[in-house]
């Protein structure tokens, strides 16, 4: 590997979170890039889709999309996803999001339920991982 092909880059949607905490929303070495736990909150930290799991998981989704785009990736790119519900009784509104973005694609899965995210308002959490193949020469 060249100097070049691990150089770091940085995604950041400029949600409170990411500045508090200290983090990005997305990080790139190399082909690897990694999107953080991502919610339904907008640049001002404001939940969208109040009560709605499937409107929240295609926020998610879109918001993660356009991280992975930001570091010349794409959904393509996905190799896993892992998503965190609140309420596992509607996995079906999460899983249904997934599919319309990811069922030609087909990364590796996780969905769990967890006891809460930051927010009561927050009712998913989605992180990916994605590898950018480069074509053959």
């Amino acid at each position: 590997m060249t100097e070049s092909d691990m150089e770091r880059q940085q995604f950041s949607t400029g949600t409170p979170w990411e500045s508090i905490a200290g983090y990005s929303r997305a990080v790139r070495v190399g082909q690897f890039v990694y999107v953080a736990g991502t919610t339904a909150s907008n640049a001002e930290g404001e939940i969208q889709h109040l009560g709605d799991l499937y409107g929240q998981t295609t926020y998610v989704l879109k918001k993660i999309e356009a991280a992975l785009q930001a570091l010349d990736a794409s959904l393509r790119d996905v190799v896993r996803t892992r998503v965190y519900i609140t309420n596992m009784d509607d996995w079906q509104q999460a899983t249904k999001a997934h599919g319309e973005f990811f069922r030609e694609i087909r990364p590796a899965n996780t969905l769990v339920e967890v006891s809460r995210l930051a927010l009561p308002e927050m009712l998913v959490e989605i992180e990916v991982d994605a590898v950018v193949l480069q074509e053959a020469q």
